[in-house]
């Protein structure tokens, strides 16, 4: 009898619960990538007038059609194999996929992320591997403000107590987080695959905000900063901040709570767009830290090596020897093109070394990937 009226309670509580859940909408997938390498993407919006796709798969933005229980679909490709960034436009408002999990992690526009996989798993894509661990970190910062990073430890970091490991810091752009290296670049499952292959030593990379204006000004209860011009000196003390934050505390942090080797040789730093210049600024000016310098999308005028690297540049036997790798690359069609051309053409006049790879595309995601999993084959040997 007791039995039967916890049963019929427990009925009852159910019931009500599920009586008093609001009633659902209809069932939304998106994407939906095909096997044809056609992509369908759907989105739930009853009274808008207008939806619209953009993604950087696309020439233009796509209109979508409304169907059924106010569902907007439209089907797009063959797309061509990558990670890209996507987003709605509802009536005139940018908002990202609610049925897609993966996000681009930014300070400014809030996009979708989609995957369509080769036939073969790409060197970005989720392999059959030992696989590493990311974490995320929090660190005292400077001004007393607190830092995050994302940190990939390599596989077999935790199995092997009594190993150290060299240390690659990795910038991302302009409005970019310290996740999106690891959401977007797919750093970790690049790392992953390059060791398993023998292709890359095992590391640990660290991913920093590069923003620390905008961080101290939020923990402070202020609005975010408005972005620099480039190459103004606004934006050469942005730079500096972030250098001061990775050599005077991120660095220290890392290498008191990771079994990381605590030598110049063993530390590499890289960067896309502001992140690379700001990787030329702390590398270039703290030349006793690091001694393999990768940059992506990003360059140093002649001006600028003319003055603030002029140790740099006028003794070029000291920094070949010094620099174990310089490396440069950039897409053909990104705004940063010319800049990075004179910068090579800069390194090459002075007779500094360097190694460079040209892609095409332009100032993308699309590109950075490759970029790192071209030059983490490089380091630490």
């Amino acid at each position: 009898m007791k039995k039967q009226l916890l049963r019929i309670a427990f009925l009852f509580f159910l019931y009500g619960n599920l009586e008093a859940q609001p009633p659902r909408g209809p069932f939304v997938r998106s994407p939906q990538v095909h096997q044809d390498k056609t992509v369908t993407f759907e989105y739930l919006a009853p009274n808008a007038e207008k939806v619209i796709l953009g993604g950087q798969f696309l020439n233009s933005s796509v209109e979508m059609t409304k169907g059924e229980q106010g569902i907007w679909r439209v089907t797009v490709g063959p797309v061509q194999p990558d990670i890209y960034p996507y987003n709605f436009v509802v009536d005139g408002t940018s908002v990202m996929d609610p049925g897609n999990v993966d996000y681009f992690p930014n300070e400014r526009f809030k996009g979708s992320i989609l995957l369509v996989p080769g036939d073969e798993p790409r060197m970005y894509e989720l392999r059959d591997v030992p696989h590493g661990s990311v974490t995320y970190e929090y660190y005292p910062s400077i001004e007393g403000s607190t830092g995050s990073l994302v940190v990939y430890t390599p596989p077999g970091y935790d199995a092997s107590p009594d190993k150290s490991y060299p240390v690659f810091y990795l910038i991302s752009g302009t409005t970019d987080t310290e996740e999106t290296f690891f959401k977007v670049g797919r750093t970790n499952w690049i790392l992953d695959n390059l060791i398993a292959e023998g292709l890359a030593e095992p590391m640990i990379v660290v991913m920093p905000n590069g923003n620390t204006a905008a961080r101290i000004a939020e923990q402070n209860g202020g609005a975010k900063p408005d972005d620099p011009a480039r190459d103004t000196e606004a934006a050469f003390e942005r730079m500096k901040q972030l250098e001061d934050d990775l050599i005077k505390q991120i660095i220290p942090y890392v290498e008191s709570n990771y079994r990381a080797i605590k030598d110049r040789e063993s530390r590499a730093i890289a960067g896309f767009s502001r992140g690379g210049g700001q990787t030329l600024r702390v590398a270039y000016g703290n030349m006793d830290t690091f001694a393999w310098v990768c940059t992506y999308a990003a360059s140093a005028s002649p001006k600028d090596m003319d003055t603030d690297f002029i140790s740099v540049s006028s003794n070029p036997e000291q920094t070949n020897k010094l620099l174990k790798l310089n490396w440069v690359s950039v897409g053909n069609s990104d705004f940063m093109y010319p800049s990075t051309i004179e910068y090579i053409k800069y390194l090459d006049e002075h007779k500094i070394k360097f190694q460079s790879l040209i892609t095409a595309g332009g100032h993308t995601w699309m590109n950075v990937k490759k970029y790192v999993t071209e030059s983490a084959q490089l380091l630490f040997k």
